[in-house]
């Protein structure tokens, strides 16, 4: 009898635990943030407007909260690059999408690759993102980045 219990609690379980794995949109979702990440490394305002909804609340690596409008008023007040500057390519590994209904959560790792002087130097953020699809189209109105700390090699050794 106690056993039967388990079985019919676990099956139970499963589908709830599976509605929150299983995202059907994933690859759409996967697909519209790294058309996002392109977009965003050459600047592009289209993109972003696209990208954001209306009630954006986006709260940045170094804990400025900011909505959409001041996203936007960035992107475009942003200079357009010299020949010579440093250019920044962002892109994104380890994605992770759960879906709930209209409601999406991704999360992945940002990498933002600059060349300077012949040089690459790579940042990596942590970053999530809250989508809700609206007349059809999926949109953030959550977002979230964490800057990754660089390894302190100095550290590891005091580990060893």
């Amino acid at each position: 009898m106690r056993r039967a219990l388990f079985l019919a609690l676990l099956l139970l379980a499963v589908p709830i635990e599976m509605n929150a794995q299983t995202a059907p949109a994933a690859n759409e979702l996967t697909t519209l943030l790294k058309e996002f990440l392109s977009g965003a490394s050459r600047n592009d305002a289209a993109i972003h407007d696209r990208f954001w909804a209306d009630d954006l609340i986006y709260t940045g690596s170094t804990g400025r909260r900011r909505g959409k409008t001041e996203v936007m008023r960035d992107v475009r007040s942003a200079p357009a690059p010299k020949p010579g500057d440093p250019g920044t390519v962002y892109t994104a590994e380890d994605i992770r999408v759960q879906q709930y209904g209209k409601t999406a959560i991704i999360a992945f790792r940002l990498v933002a690759t600059t060349q300077k002087n012949g040089s690459s130097d790579v940042t990596n953020y942590l970053n999530s993102g809250t989508f809700l699809k609206r007349n059809g189209k999926w949109q953030v109105v959550n977002w979230q980045s964490t800057k990754v700390p660089p390894v302190d090699s100095n550290a590891e050794k005091k580990t060893e």
